[in-house]
């Protein structure tokens, strides 16, 4: 026999990953408006303080696969989001770096990051708001995650660390 307490809306967990597929939804739905998908826009942040870098580093700070972050910087590099050029020193290297219109994009992806932000306000208030990211962020950081190319692991890197 099934029990109120056997329901699954009954455990924290079940809200956040809900709430979490819902804001991806969102992200998703902004993204799409500019051509973009999130992941990308996580790599050219990412890009944006690393560079120039490889893509061998960058698939460590995003903990992937090297072919799956040479398929996602394929697609930037197809785009004109990123370029790839030969490492300075080491003529059978390759390093990535963003392109101008690439650097461009960032005022974008961050407008698009801030108006999922205030998605979250409307809904949490301002106040709450800003204590759950507090918390996200702990909770990101206790589980191991980080700011893909932040200064430090764990570390909030920029306004938008999303991770």
């Amino acid at each position: 026999m099934l029990t109120v307490s056997m329901l699954s809306d009954d455990f924290a967990l079940h809200y956040l990953l809900h709430s979490a597929r819902l804001l991806d939804e969102r992200v998703r739905e902004v993204m799409e408006r500019f051509g973009m998908r999130h992941r990308q826009a996580r790599i050219i942040d990412a890009l944006s303080r690393m560079e120039p870098t490889s893509q061998a580093a960058l698939a460590r700070e995003f903990n992937v696969t090297q072919a799956s972050m040479s398929t996602m910087t394929a697609r930037l590099i197809e785009a004109g989001y990123v370029s790839r050029e030969i490492h300075p020193s080491e003529a059978r290297s390759n390093v990535l770096r963003l392109t101008t219109h690439g650097r461009g994009m960032l005022a974008e992806i961050h407008a698009a990051w801030n108006a999922i932000d205030d998605v979250i306000a409307d809904c949490l208030g301002a106040e709450d708001a800003e204590t759950f990211a507090r918390l996200a962020r702990t909770l990101r950081d206790g589980l191991g995650g980080h700011v893909p190319g932040g200064h430090a692991r764990g570390t909030q890197g920029s306004h938008h660390g999303v991770a």
